[in-house]
């Protein structure tokens, strides 16, 4: 009577459950921004200003007189000692509150902190993306996510910082941008990443940074090609990419209107050497700005980030660097892999410029906030490595999520890495073959139905239809649930 009632249990599952997991797994990303949106309107006016909050705000002033031509409000762009700023966020809160009417001070400050956290979000939510797109797993996705809005510091700041956290959010926007249009490789696709690029060169200088970046990877691809018409499709996509990026830039910039090329060079001059002339203590010392050790924005990022999260970014950078040093040549090769090591230099460059550049450095590693995106991109790899090495530990069962979030994985030899598809979701795998490699490699058994079966409790690929599932969705030895009904897609 037990395993009737069992298999009743089972086949209504199969029946009418999964589509409803799936709705609520397709979107659990929005639903996870949704609920901290929530909360961040909740307790948005408990939040104080920064130290140069107000300087941020005339900065957009003084931009939007200089598009307006009120030369009697304004000092002459040069003299401006402010103007290497961007404002392609500065100036919409500015508009926004012009919009609404807003003149005292407390409703404009209550919208600029509503409006930057907003901000902060929609970078989570492009996080998410991008980690599912890199792992095509929800789950290391989520942890992404949450890796990306609950840091503690960033956190706070995401509220009252209006120059650092956008730059952090717009620079996930553009990383998302990247893989989007190698992905799909078409005009539009870098068009859009041009724009990106633009507003996050518009916001820190640094920002130009991924332009050489995409550019040497379209490189890459140049030489690979094997027609002319792929040759001609690549040089077409990087010239769009520079026009499109160069274009952006200068029409957000309206102090650079006048000579582009003399404001970026004043704008890597402050980034490198700001007359910052207040001292700050560290390691018990009073010191300047120009007077902090080369390891002082290191050290800020390494005491205000959790140890777990330290822990998993660490693991996630030792992943990509041993497959990087194993197969050099695959990873340029390879689309992924490439932009995983895009992650890594993306994280370790600028705190090693900053240390080996002399970079004056003050107020912890705020300026060095947006590395934290590379780093908690490769956490998430970090957990999934991490995860998988414990679901291998002989006679072990690890649960990873739930329903149609997760699996059971019975670590008996049957699941050697989390590319053998230890994380399945969604019918998603990160295994990097088709579902003909995995049978053939021993990691998966011809199912019955037209799908393939588990393996020793490692996830199935393919669609046995509806009724295949109740058989797939046990183990062979009747060990529990695991991954069923998806499509891989590579």
């Amino acid at each position: 009577m037990l395993q009737a009632m069992r298999r009743i249990r089972l086949s209504r599952f199969s029946d009418r459950g999964p589509a409803a997991l799936n709705f609520l797994a397709a979107r659990s990303g929005l639903i996870v921004c949704a609920l901290f949106l929530l909360a961040g309107l909740a307790t948005a006016g408990d939040y104080g200003s920064m130290f140069d909050g107000d300087i941020q705000r005339q900065i957009a002033q003084a931009n939007w007189d200089y598009i307006l031509g009120r030369a009697d409000r304004i000092e002459p762009p040069h003299h401006y000692t402010e103007r290497v700023y961007g404002v392609a966020f500065e100036l919409p809160l500015l508009l926004a509150e012009r919009a609404l009417g807003l003149e005292d001070y407390y409703y404009i400050h209550r919208l600029r902190l509503t409006l930057t956290h907003l901000f902060f979000i929609l970078g989570g939510y492009f996080c998410y993306r991008l980690a599912y797109r890199l792992g095509g797993n929800r789950l290391l996705a989520l942890l992404a996510l949450l890796l990306f809005l609950l840091h503690p510091r960033l956190y706070a700041h995401s509220f009252f910082n209006s120059k650092d956290l956008p730059f952090l959010s717009m620079f996930v926007i553009a990383l998302y941008m990247l893989e989007r249009a190698f992905r799909r490789d078409t005009l539009g696709a870098f068009a859009l990443l041009g724009i990106a690029v633009g507003l996050l060169t518009n916001l820190r200088v640094a920002g130009i940074m991924l332009l050489p970046a995409a550019l040497a990877m379209r490189g890459l691809d140049l030489g690979r090609a094997d027609s002319w018409a792929a040759r001609k499709t690549i040089l077409a996509t990087g010239g769009l990419l520079i026009l499109a990026a160069g274009l952006t830039f200068y029409a957000a910039t309206p102090y650079a209107w006048a000579n582009p090329v003399a404001y970026l060079t004043a704008s890597l001059e402050l980034t490198v050497n700001h007359p910052n002339v207040v001292f700050q203590l560290f390691q018990g010392q009073r010191l300047a700005a120009a007077e902090m050790p080369p390891h002082y924005g290191i050290t800020w990022f390494g005491i205000t980030t959790p140890p777990l999260i330290l822990l998993l970014g660490f693991i996630g950078i030792a992943a990509v660097a041993a497959q990087g040093l194993a197969r050099p040549g695959a990873v340029f090769g390879n689309t992924r892999r490439r932009f995983l090591l895009l992650l890594l230099a993306g994280f370790a460059l600028p705190l090693l410029a900053a240390a080996l550049l002399g970079a004056n450095q003050y107020d912890g590693w705020r300026q060095l906030y947006f590395v934290y995106v590379p780093f908690c991109l490769l956490a998430a790899l970090g957990g999934g490595r991490l995860a998988a090495a414990l679901a291998r530990r002989p006679g072990r069962i690890m649960r990873i999520g739930g329903g149609r979030l997760g699996v059971d994985c019975p670590a008996n030899g049957a699941n050697p890495s989390l590319a053998a598809g230890l994380f399945q979701l969604s019918g998603r795998s990160y295994y990097p073959g088709t579902a003909a490699d995995a049978v053939r490699d021993g990691l998966l058994e011809p199912g019955a139905a037209g799908g393939i079966a588990i393996s020793g409790g490692t996830p199935s690929w393919g669609d046995p239809g509806r009724a295949g599932r109740a058989a797939a969705y046990q183990h062979p030895a009747g060990g529990g649930p695991a991954a069923f009904d998806g499509r891989h897609r590579g």
